[in-house]
């Protein structure tokens, strides 16, 4: 019988890497302190909970960097990106999940493998002996974060993540809002007006500018650093760098129009997106937030059509630490001064449910292969897995090393043979047409049995 391989923390990426290896048929043991140990965003014990969004971004696996890992994650047989298309929600191109049965059927298939075991209890510890994976994502406890730190002699790196409200669909007012995806964007009627608009005029816009800059905010606790993820920016964080900044971020207008009043361009739209496949939530997109409470009430309902909201889940901030990750880690991310630890999902600095399912679906090969005794070529760059491993592992700066999303700047330059210096969409065809023709003949030479 193989060596057990350890799986600590029963997120996106230890839920992947724990299917991954099982797959090959390596016995793994998922280690998952919920729900005997909480933490300020899970509200359940179950694997793979969604705790921001919902959304794993555009499917578009032609044009969108994150579309072509989702496809490489389904060629990959990958467990999470089977679950989401199961439990797919309306949300034009984007893939949207119903987050509760989405994180049940994870669990169910997990705990139903023949090679997989769930113990629920905390490891605090970095062992130095045994196979382990440490996927313990953003909310890493503290007593592990204070372990990791010991052995890493390294600061902990850390921003401030925050979630978006959740509005229940009944207390929208639809006699000023209306449901249309943006550009009307999607293959079905569905799909096509799967989003809830709220419509702002100018005067409506700069009172809720001038009410949210006023409002209510968590402070920080002395001697924090109040750093952000750029792609996950509180509003309000994003109104103080400009009156305009939301109009052209989250609450842009263009391409939709006011079914109450086709002729009128609204100044600002706020949307909101199916939170559960019942239509009876709503979560407000973009609309991350470090207000109170109270004030985020008072804020919300300035909006058109939320005067009478009522919240299934307000807004919040929370702490994110993930390592230093291109000082940190080799090539295999193994943590460099103890080579049986590797670490995956957000904690190396990757941003976001799809990316940290990836590290974890790698993670989980890698660690299997090596445990079975076998040698896996390495993931080619070219690819959006090997494009993120890469920018991990050593191709970013270590000394500005920020948490990323997976992006075609990660890529290596097509050569004029594969797109050359042509437009843009036909520059990412280039991309992504590469990336599955090598990611599959990576896949073909990967010898794991199972897989």
């Amino acid at each position: 019988m193989s060596e057990t391989l350890h799986i600590v923390g029963g997120g996106m990426a230890g839920s992947e890497a724990a299917w991954q290896a099982a797959n090959a048929g390596v016995q793994v043991v998922i280690h998952e302190m919920r729900p005997k140990v909480e933490t300020f965003a899970h509200k359940t014990g179950n694997l793979a909970e969604m705790v921001c969004s919902n959304s794993f971004r555009s499917d578009d696996s032609e044009q969108n960097a994150v579309g072509l890992l989702h496809w490489e994650m389904r060629a990959a047989q990958g467990l999470i990106m089977e679950m989401a298309t199961q439990h797919r929600l309306p949300a034009g191109g984007a893939l949207a999940v119903d987050r509760d049965p989405f994180a049940e059927s994870v669990t169910a298939a997990l705990v139903a493998h023949p090679n997989v075991t769930v113990s629920y209890e905390e490891v605090a510890n970095l062992p130095s002996d045994g196979k382990w994976i440490f996927s313990t994502g953003p909310l890493t406890s503290p007593a592990l974060g204070q372990a990791i730190q010991a052995e890493t002699g390294a600061t902990a790196l850390a921003f401030f993540d925050a979630i978006a409200p959740i509005v229940y669909f009944d207390s929208v007012d639809m006699g000023k809002a209306w449901m249309q995806s943006r550009y009307d964007k999607g293959e079905t009627e569905e799909e096509r007006i799967a989003y809830l608009n709220c419509p702002m005029t100018k005067d409506q816009y700069e009172a809720f500018i001038d009410a949210l800059l006023a409002a209510d905010k968590t402070e920080f606790h002395e001697g924090e650093t109040a750093g952000y993820f750029d792609g996950c920016l509180p509003i309000e964080v994003m109104a103080e760098r400009g009156r305009e900044t939301l109009r052209f971020g989250p609450m842009k207008p263009i391409g939709l129009t006011n079914a109450h009043d086709p002729a009128t361009k609204p100044y600002a739209v706020v949307q909101l997106r199916h939170d559960n496949a019942l239509g009876t939530l709503y979560n407000i997109v973009g609309f991350q937030t470090k207000m109170k409470y109270g004030a985020q009430v008072d804020v919300f309902r300035k909006i058109p059509g939320l005067e009478n909201a009522q919240f299934a889940r307000l807004g919040g901030i929370h702490r994110n630490t993930f390592l230093n990750s291109p000082t940190l880690l080799d090539g295999q991310m193994r943590l460099k001064s103890k080579p049986n630890i590797r670490f995956a999902g957000q904690v190396t600095g990757v941003e976001g449910y799809v990316e940290s399912a990836a590290m974890g679906l790698l993670a989980g090969r890698m660690a299997a292969a090596e445990i079975l005794g076998r040698t896996l070529p390495p993931v080619p760059p070219t690819t959006a897995m090997g494009a993120l491993v890469t920018h991990i592992t050593g191709g970013a700066v270590a000394k500005t090393f920020q948490p990323m999303n997976v992006n075609f700047g990660l890529f290596p330059p097509l050569e004029d043979a594969r797109g050359g210096r042509k437009g843009r969409k036909d520059r990412y065809k280039g991309y992504t047409d590469r990336a599955k023709a090598d990611w599959l003949a990576w896949l073909a030479q990967s010898p794991l049995d199972g897989l």
